[in-house]
């Protein structure tokens, strides 16, 4: 069965990027890339690939700025609305929910997993799909106050493991399901 992960670096107030797109607040912290709960851990265990638009837009802008290449050798599907060109040859533009690509996803992702790069909502649409099995954040020490959320869904989830790499708290958790009203108010009579 394949696993379906969202792995993201997120503010203590919960924002991927700030108003205007920037990842500046993430660029610049602490972090052992190689250690527990690092990219190449990550990676390593990736088949393919599931962005949006944006999360597109942004690696296209930082590699036009920085002169890199396309940074992932794994098929990359993008979901958009929008007309997008592929700028590499494992990229493919979609449209429509995840479930309408579920058996692309999972033949690309073969015996590894899917990773849901981003954004939030696109994050929470695999969720809604019940095609998203397990979230991975790094918190940095960092608020923004505004910005592109981290998941703009109710949702419950469940930690099952924490762990620290450079300056990031990191977490893993599975997700239970939507955040239902009668569990809310179970939890706010008993505290």
């Amino acid at each position: 069965m394949t696993h379906y992960v969202y792995y993201t670096a997120t503010t203590l107030d919960g924002f991927l990027a700030d108003d205007e797109d920037s990842l500046d607040w993430l660029l610049r912290q602490d972090v052992d890339q190689d250690g527990e709960g690092g990219y190449a851990e990550l990676i390593a265990g990736i088949g393919v690939l599931a962005m949006g638009a944006t999360t597109y837009e942004w690696i296209l802008t930082h590699l036009a700025t920085t002169g890199e290449e396309w940074p992932y050798a794994q098929p990359t599907l993008v979901f958009t609305h929008r007309d997008l060109e592929p700028v590499h040859p494992s990229v493919q533009v979609v449209r429509g929910t995840p479930a309408s690509h579920r058996v692309a996803l999972e033949e690309a992702a073969g015996a590894r997993a899917v990773w849901v790069v981003g954004g939030g909502d696109l994050a929470a649409q695999f969720a809604e799909d019940d095609m998203l099995d397990e979230v991975r954040l790094a918190y940095a020490p960092v608020t923004l106050g505004s910005g592109r959320p981290l998941f703009p869904r109710r949702w419950d989830l469940a930690l099952e493991r924490s762990f620290t790499n450079g300056a990031f708290v990191c977490a893993v958790y599975r997700l239970v399901g939507p955040l239902r009203e009668d569990r809310v108010a179970a939890t706010a009579t008993s505290a």
